[in-house]
């Protein structure tokens, strides 16, 4: 346990609790760590307390002892514990017109005290930023205004659709990311690849690099300097000119069904940033008749994991998206006319 935490807090702290918290002034908040700010370092706790503020004004806040934690001054590295009171002093934050957050309306395939899980549409980032004002987690949050914890436990790219996990206490995250560093979890993607994928079942052990593009776009590629990554893909179906794969993840780095596949000479069909870009074209023309794919064919359907609360291990699935479905739909039955 911290140093700085005496266990309960005292009678003369909760009489400080009340006396501020009523104050008609509101200029002091005094606030009491729950289980769900359990380990998290006080800078991390601030930020979000903060929204809006610049870190660096938030490290002054914190060295100049005007932020207390049981009416005791505590630097940026102090962990918090169940029942901490928190000092938080009044912060002027700049006036900006904060951007409108549209209602979140996905489909949830599960869901208890500890997690959510949601199947993630295509197009949607899953936090804002590079470009994005909101994402899958700004709009939870939003229309969840009760939820005192909610995080990603991992990502999707924007053009990926599929399971996306979420925590809602700060124990069942911790516990997830545990599972996922020692690769306990397993995630299992589907993708429709253009060419005739031979090996039945195959590892790709490619080593990748991210780096930035001249006009700041963010890429990855295989290069030795890279982290080690490594997926193994099986063949679920052919078709003429496609071949659908299964991804399974035994590492997880940024990019890396997309650039495992276009590095092997297999590019998933409709990715616009690893993929060929005329068969994308013909694509969302429709070349065959009236069929179009205007998404990339990526989809994160099956996670396996144990549950951080219950301990027993538990397999959520996602039904292909009917863009997607419709499609393979389409490959077969132009298969059938061409035999």
């Amino acid at each position: 346990m911290n140093p700085t935490h005496r266990g309960k807090v005292s009678k003369d702290i909760k009489k400080q609790v009340d006396n501020e918290a009523l104050s008609p002034m509101g200029q002091v908040q005094l606030v009491t760590a729950t289980e769900n700010d359990e380990g998290q370092r006080i800078d991390n706790y601030l930020f979000k307390a903060f929204k809006g503020v610049p870190k660096s004004h938030v490290y002054r806040v914190l060295r100049s002892g005007q932020v207390r934690v049981n009416r005791k001054r505590v630097d940026q590295t102090y962990r918090l514990v169940a029942g901490d009171v928190i000092r938080i002093p009044p912060v002027k934050t700049a006036q900006r017109d904060t951007p409108r957050i549209p209602d979140a309306r996905f489909d949830i395939l599960y869901e208890d005290d500890s997690i959510l899980v949601i199947n993630k549409p295509a197009g949607v980032a899953v936090h804002g930023g590079s470009g994005v004002s909101f994402g899958v987690i700004e709009q939870l949050r939003a229309t969840r205004p009760d939820a005192r914890f909610l995080e990603l436990v991992h990502r999707l790219d924007k053009e990926t659709s599929g399971i996306l996990v979420l925590a809602k206490k700060r124990s069942a995250l911790t516990k997830l990311h545990e599972q996922i560093r020692e690769g306990s979890v397993d995630k299992r993607y589907q993708a429709l690849v253009h060419g005739d994928w031979k090996n039945k079942r195959q590892h790709v052990r490619l080593p990748l690099l991210k780096y930035h593009t001249a006009e700041g776009e963010r890429r990855v590629r295989v290069d030795p300097a890279g982290q080690e990554a490594h997926t193994v893909f099986n063949v679920l179906k052919h078709y003429p000119d496609f071949t659908l794969l299964e991804a399974e993840l035994k590492t997880g780095r940024t990019h890396q069904i997309r650039v495992h596949l276009a590095s092997s000479g297999h590019v998933i069909a409709g990715d616009e940033k690893y993929g060929d870009f005329e068969l994308n074209r013909q694509l969302q023309k429709g070349r065959r008749g009236e069929n179009a794919l205007k998404r990339m064919f990526l989809h994160a359907y099956r996670i396996t994991f144990i549950h951080p609360d219950t301990g027993k291990p538990m397999t959520i699935t996602a039904p292909l998206p009917r863009e997607c479905s419709g499609y393979l739909n389409a490959l077969e039955a132009g298969s059938d006319k061409d035999s």
